[in-house]
């Protein structure tokens, strides 16, 4: 069964409300059997069995969200993520050996939402894929209103000096020019500009941006902080509205 045999017969038919889930890795049983539990629970699934064939798909018909491995043929997950974040801001989930911390650091630090250890558990994977689905479900908007350029606890306009977060799109501008986050460094950015000055733990970003009692470790929310530093700098390299308070969190500066 060729590759495009393999993606018909796993995408199930949906209604518009369905969520649809690229999975890509080199691993046919992986794939088999993953789709087949996400079909269970209500999902469509596209599967693809390298990076290389599942770049430009994930691209012109992207899915709501996508699981890769890291170790592939002809375009591993590093390289697939990075250039898929050239274009798209698409939520990822990476799959990862336990022998390759280094590879999770890397991948969180390019722009993965979320990373899973192998062997992994069919129920941690879906929790972690609901979580993050949730999360990048738009919120409530209320009207544009210049009164409404605020903090507002349904989720409105935040405007923090030279920062502007709009979160009901999903928009983020700095000195009025945007700035393309994932899903997880919107919210921890969110968490940190709601309150400026305030200092957030390692812990209080992590339940900002990982509901749902999600373990993740400390190194997670780090890559995330250097990340969103390094979006920020392109736009102005004398950025410092993110601090570090060592051994106590960090905090955002609207000064």
């Amino acid at each position: 069964m060729d590759n495009a045999e393999l993606n018909d017969s796993a995408q199930i038919h949906s209604d518009e409300a369905q969520r649809t889930i690229a999975l890509v890795d080199d691993d046919r049983n992986i794939l088999t059997t993953l789709s087949i539990a996400l079909q269970a629970e209500g999902f469509a699934t596209r599967v693809y069995s390298d990076g290389e064939a599942a770049l430009g798909a994930l691209l012109d018909n992207p899915p709501d969200l996508a699981v890769f491995d890291i170790k592939m043929p002809r375009m591993d997950g590093m390289e697939l993520l990075q250039k898929l974040r050239e274009k798209s801001m698409l939520p990822v989930i990476f799959l990862t050996s336990k022998d390759e911390e280094q590879d999770e650091a890397a991948g969180l630090a390019m722009g993965a939402d979320d990373y899973i250890g192998k062997p992994f558990s069919q129920r941690l994977l879906l929790a972690r894929i609901r979580a993050i689905l949730r999360r990048a479900a738009p919120r409530a908007e209320g009207s544009a209103t210049l009164a409404e350029e605020t903090e507002t606890p349904q989720g409105g306009i935040i405007v923090r000096g030279r920062l502007k977060m709009d979160p009901a799109r999903h928009q983020v501008t700095w000195d009025a020019k945007p700035v393309g986050l994932t899903v997880t460094e919107f919210l921890i950015l969110e968490a940190l500009a709601q309150r400026p000055g305030v200092i957030k733990s390692r812990n209080q970003l992590m339940d900002a941006a990982y509901p749902d009692d999600i373990f993740v470790d400390d190194r997670t929310v780090d890559s995330h902080i250097k990340r969103l530093r390094r979006k920020f700098r392109v736009i102005d390299n004398e950025f410092g509205a993110i601090e570090t308070l060592y051994g106590a969190g960090y905090s955002f500066t609207d000064g």
